[in-house]
Formats: structure tokens, sequence, C-alpha cells
């Protein structure tokens, strides 16, 4: 138990919760005038996303490594996806394109617990429906879980043009077995300037057929499948790889595995996952 003085009261500690709480508000407004001048600098300079993954990526990281005390982390970490999320869309208006098509909650939790409801959300019956509504957009994003969900197919293929809706995360980035959010899920946008995370790449691979060795050729490279579909008359991988790995290296592994008729093509990249309860 902490230590109390011997003369405190409920109400000294509570004038003292009201002070908190003056000074967080006090600090909410006091962003919202530096993300003003952001904007003016923005415009000044020519303008440029309002995404930036690899910094979102390294806050909520730094978060979950200095938290400590009484107060759940996924308290914690929803109060600032909303914080991150809602002074975005207060740079730049966007909405988020989410896939429905099973109809079950985690999807629902999961758009909420990351982007609030100050963001509108979307619905969709596909991904293929919300990387169509995101190519239309003039500054969207794409939700939907890392399967593609139901029929999906090889819906990665839709990411190969060059002017296509590239993957820019995956969530959550803080990962824990108990996470109220925890469908993992690919969150689409289009191709970003700059502000990319690139911790791990995700590449579109085109192949003859599939073999046994694909697995562990990747694997000793650091690389994994994690999407695998008939594509025409071949296959089509999804494959994740470290961003410091070349695409040459997973294109040479499949190869040496027996791969023919062989292309590669990059669409997307994402932070790596921080695993909270390695730490705690």
């Amino acid at each position: 138990m902490p230590e109390t003085a011997a003369n405190e009261t409920l109400a000294d500690l509570r004038v003292d919760i009201d002070r908190i709480d003056a000074s967080m508000h006090e600090l909410l407004m006091e962003r919202g005038r530096i993300i003003d001048r952001l904007i003016a600098i923005k415009a000044r300079q020519g303008g440029g996303s309002a995404f930036r993954p690899a910094r979102e990526a390294a806050m909520m990281r730094a978060l979950a490594e200095r938290h400590r005390g009484l107060l759940p982390l996924d308290t914690v970490e929803g109060i600032w996806r909303i914080i991150i999320s809602t002074f975005t869309y207060v740079q730049s208006n966007y909405s988020v394109h989410v896939d429905m098509s099973r109809g079950d909650a985690p999807m629902r939790d999961s758009a909420r617990f990351h982007f609030g409801f100050t963001v509108p959300c979307v619905p969709h019956h596909s991904a293929g429906g919300v990387i169509d509504a995101v190519a239309r957009g003039l500054g969207d994003l794409g939700m939907f879980a890392l399967d593609g969900g139901v029929g999906a197919g090889a819906w990665w293929t839709r990411l190969c043009p060059l002017v296509a809706p590239k993957i820019i995360a995956r969530l959550p980035l803080v990962e824990r077995p108990d996470h109220p959010a925890g469908m993992p899920v690919f969150v689409i946008a289009k191709p970003l300037a700059d502000g990319a995370a690139r911790d791990v790449v995700i590449d579109c691979v085109a192949l003859d057929r599939w073999r046994g060795d694909y697995p562990d050729a990747l694997g000793a490279l650091g690389a994994e499948i994690i999407g695998n579909a008939a594509d025409g008359m071949g296959l089509s991988l999804l494959i994740a790889r470290p961003g410091a790995l070349d695409a040459g290296a997973v294109a040479g592994a499949l190869r040496q595995a027996g791969a023919s008729d062989l292309k590669v093509t990059e669409v997307g990249a994402h932070a790596a996952r921080f695993d909270s309860s390695a730490s705690s």
C-alpha cells in the first residue's frame, strides 16, 4: 500500500485529482495549438501526408515501455490511439474503410480502439471493397484482417500497381495475449511520400506453383509466408521480410527451393510489433 500523510483526507485527494485533470486538459489544448502551427508550416512547404506510421509506432512503443502503476496499459494505449488519430484527423479529414465481411465484433473493436469515434468508420463487405474505396479517396485509410476476410483470395495482388494503395501498418502495434483489440489487421493508404515505417516489408510474389521447401527457405532469411492463394494459372504468395533484407534475397531463396516464373513486387511495409508481455 502506498504511504499517505497522517492528516490526508479524501477531500485533499479529490483536489489533487481535479488539479491533474485540469492539467491534462490544458496539455491537450496546448497540443492542439501546436498542431495548428504544424498545419501552417506544412501549408507553407506545399503540404504532405498527415499519416506518419514510423512516428506513431515509436510513440506507442515508448508509451508501453515507460508505463507503470495500476492503470491498465489497455486504457493508456487506447487514450493515446484516440489522441493520435483525432489530431491526425484535425490536420486532414479522413475516413477509415473497414472490411466487415465476417460481421464480427473484433473488427469493429479494432477500428474504434485504434481510431476512436471522431474519425468516420465506413463499412465494406470485402477487402477488395476497402482497397477500391481507398484508391478512390483523397486521403483515406483502409483496414482488414491479415487474411483479407471472407473469400478474399489473393487480395494483395490488387496492391501491386505503382499507384495502388499500400500497406502502411499492422495493428495492434503493442501486442499482448489479452489485448482488447488484438485481432491482427493491416492498414492501407495511398503510397506515402515519407514517414513510412520499414521494419517489415511486404512483398507480393507471383510464381508457378507451391513447393513444400518454401517456408524453410524463407525462414532461414527471417522472412515468412503470410498469404498463399491461386492466381490465374499460377500461385501468389504474400511474404513478410525484414526491412534490411533485399527483395532479391527472397527471390533467390525461392528459386533455390525450385520456384520458377518468379516476380516480386513490394506492396507495403510496417513497423515491427512490440510485445509488451515480454517486458512486464
